[in-house]
């Protein structure tokens, strides 16, 4: 479980001005990851420039990147990286795919308050 994880691949996407972004931690919910980050953009062009930031970010910090999705077409990305799983999405596929509900057992931790 590596908190630190999630909270830069938050920073890394506040960095590039990525909208409304929370981390969900899973641990006790979830066989597959430890914490979800969820986070829009205002663009398909956002999306890939916050994905490129986070992927550059945690490879600075020695943090390889296990699987990338979406990548092509940009409404959601998905950056895998074991313990931490980064979701990028463009405003409309974040409110229809809503994971925030679907996984709405998982503690929230609000990125902003995290961060402070």
């Amino acid at each position: 479980m590596n908190f630190n994880t999630a909270k830069n691949i938050a920073t890394a996407a506040d960095d590039k001005k990525a909208k409304g972004i929370v981390i969900l931690d899973v641990t006790s919910i979830s066989p597959v990851t430890d914490y979800f980050v969820i986070c829009s953009a205002a663009s398909t062009t956002q999306a890939k420039a916050i994905a490129d930031n986070i992927e550059e970010k945690l490879e600075e910090n020695g943090v390889s990147i296990l699987h990338k999705e979406g990548y092509r077409d940009g409404n959601w990305i998905l950056l895998d990286y074991g313990d931490c799983i980064a979701n990028i999405f463009i405003e409309e596929e974040r409110q229809f795919y809503n994971l925030e509900k679907l996984w709405s057992d998982a503690k929230i931790i609000d990125f902003e308050t995290a961060n402070t």
